[in-house]
């Protein structure tokens, strides 16, 4: 992958099906677990779906989704950290990658919708 939202978005969503692996086996947790999953897997998801966007707003709705899925995913590991199941420097990297790919995404939809 040469595009740098997709392979970053994809390397985030194999830690966050490892996350979950880890919360579903070691601390038996499987409700918040399941929602991290859904919405931190979707953001690749949805960055690889705007790649093969119909038309600009397709691209923009796309990677829209894309954004809201990654703060959706911040909320989770914040929760997740902040009931104790997951610890500061077990949060600390996901959460930064998170953020990045956060950043990134604002940039790319700034400058479509210029």
């Amino acid at each position: 992958m040469d595009n740098v939202i997709e392979s970053k978005t994809f390397d985030f969503a194999i830690r966050i099906v490892n996350l979950y692996k880890c919360l579903c086996d070691q601390k038996k947790e499987y409700v918040l677990s399941k929602q991290v999953l859904r919405s931190g897997t979707s953001i690749g998801a949805n960055v690889a779906e705007a790649q093969q966007a119909q038309s600009r707003l397709d691209f923009i709705s796309k990677m829209s989704v894309a954004l809201k899925e990654t703060t959706e995913t911040k909320y989770w590991l914040k929760l997740l950290n902040a009931t104790a199941y997951l610890n500061d420097n077990e949060v600390k990297t996901i959460l930064s990658d998170c953020i990045e790919i956060e950043k990134i995404l604002t940039s790319i939809l700034k400058s479509c919708k210029r």
